[in-house]
């Protein structure tokens, strides 16, 4: 998008399944002596491929470089679903969906501004209309907004939020499971990997890497046709080889239960050599150790 808008951009391209390499970021920061570079953008959940990155460890790399540039965080998966911290990360800039941690339909985007950021604006000639953040801040002092916004996705939102605050103190919605993060025991016992390299790993999507020779879609086209799942496709690079299991928001360790269930009756159809109820039984064991 920033290319379309005629920016500059450096892309820095990292194999699939690997984060945001930080030693890399802050050796391209110190490079810029002048400081042309005015902003880093960064994903903080990649969902193609359950890659989680580091934000925290982003903007102390910039720290170190001692470089002025912004930190835009892409935070669709994550705010809502993750450890997220604006103001303690030093985030200028941050953009969330409506669809995944708020549980809602597609066609919200939430987004939040540091003072610096604020401050760049005013300080911007670049031209900008139904997303300027002048016309909508000089509306909502006053409680409203310059054009007509989405009603359902805004009630949707108020109940999404009444659900965060009504949840019981020490409680949260459930987004780690025994297939994400550091826990992929599920994977394990069907001989099989997630996409995302160790110490990568998203704690609200798995991509699951199939063995040589098998056929990811197989096993969502199986699992949609015959069990009624919805899987995630791989994207680009990982198309075929991967299926990714959603994990975020309002669920419970019952329904994930239920998700593997049906992702292991499909591998099955699909002649995968695993053994029927193996990552079940890593899952109850994972879940019934963590309740």
């Amino acid at each position: 998008m920033a290319k379309r808008l005629g920016f500059d951009v450096e892309i820095h391209q990292e194999a699939w399944g690997k984060g945001i390499p930080l030693d890399k970021l802050e050796a391209r920061l110190k490079e810029d002596t002048n400081h042309e570079i005015k902003a880093v953008l960064a994903t903080h959940n990649e969902t193609a491929t359950g890659v989680t990155s580091d934000i925290a460890g982003v903007r102390k790399a910039m720290n170190t470089a001692k470089h002025p540039a912004l930190l835009f965080v892409d935070g669709v998966s994550s705010i809502a679903s993750l450890d997220f911290r604006m103001d303690e990360w030093a985030v200028d800039a941050a953009i969330s969906g409506s669809q995944k941690g708020f549980m809602m339909p597609a066609g919200g985007a939430f987004l939040a501004f540091s003072q610096k950021a604020l401050q760049a604006t005013e300080a911007s000639t670049y031209p900008r209309c139904f997303l300027d953040l002048r016309d909508q801040m000089a509306a909502n002092k006053d409680g409203y907004t310059p054009y007509t916004p989405s009603l359902p996705i805004l009630y949707g939102l108020r109940k999404s939020i009444d659900m965060f605050a009504g949840r019981r103190p020490g409680k949260r919605f459930r987004t780690s499971s025994p297939l994400g993060g550091r826990r992929s025991q599920s994977c394990c016992r069907w001989g099989m990997t997630l996409c995302a390299e160790s110490g990568f790993e998203s704690d609200t999507v798995s991509a699951i890497v199939v063995p040589e020779g098998k056929d990811a879609r197989d096993v969502i086209s199986i699992a949609f046709s015959k069990y009624d799942i919805s899987l995630g496709a791989g994207l680009s690079e990982v198309a075929g080889k991967v299926f990714r299991i959603g994990h975020v928001g309002d669920m419970n360790d019952v329904s994930m239960l239920g998700a593997i269930a049906g992702v292991e009756m499909a591998m099955l159809d699909c002649g995968f050599d695993i053994k029927p109820g193996s990552g079940v039984a890593a899952a109850m064991e994972y879940y019934r150790a963590t309740a």
